[in-house]
């Protein structure tokens, strides 16, 4: 009987093959569904941590409150206080929603550049899309009416056009002749 490294290679050669515990239960596909749904989550935990907000974010949603233009492109003495003051609040580790929130406190709703989407100020978001459905209907019903317009009136018919007068016709006769003695 063999002993050592011989027989251990040997005992392995005559062992049933197993699958580790986890690919034999699922299978390949069911554990790549696995690592897929995985990897999908990542984001989605990702996202639930608030980010650290950063100047240029911030900046470009907030008014300038004397200005009355937004922060980012305001150059005054107080453009330069708020902006100070956004880079104080980031630095004490406020998010991008808590700076917003601080910044509608001290000053009022007017410091921020997009309205509320609550009330009255809900109009400034729906109006736009309302006008945009609205005419995209529009369109959708007059299009065809055009096109079946179009296609009931041959391009050489006359019909639509006003009869020309016995002086106008021989006029046009008259012109029509000397152009076509060039």
């Amino acid at each position: 009987m063999r002993t050592g490294p011989a027989r251990a290679a040997n005992d392995r050669r005559h062992m049933p093959r197993t699958r580790p515990a986890l690919l034999g239960r699922l299978g390949l596909p069911g554990l790549l569904a696995a690592l897929m749904l995985a990897l999908l989550a990542l984001p989605a935990a990702a996202g639930a941590a608030q980010p650290r907000a950063s100047f240029p974010d911030v900046e470009d949603e907030v008014m300038c409150d004397t200005c009355n233009v937004p922060l980012y492109t305001a150059e005054s003495p107080r453009a330069d206080q708020l902006r100070r003051e956004i880079k104080e609040l980031i630095a004490r580790g406020e998010t991008k929603t808590q700076i917003k929130a601080t910044l509608k406190d001290r000053y009022g709703p007017a410091i921020l550049a997009m309205p509320a989407d609550s009330g009255f100020d809900l109009a400034a978001y729906l109006v736009p899309a309302l006008v945009a459905l609205g005419l995209l209907a529009l369109l959708v019903v007059l299009l065809p009416r055009w096109r079946r317009r179009g296609r009931a009136r041959p391009s050489g018919d006359l019909a639509g056009t006003a009869a020309l007068s016995d002086d106008d016709a021989r006029r046009l006769d008259a012109e029509l002749e000397r152009f076509d003695a060039r």
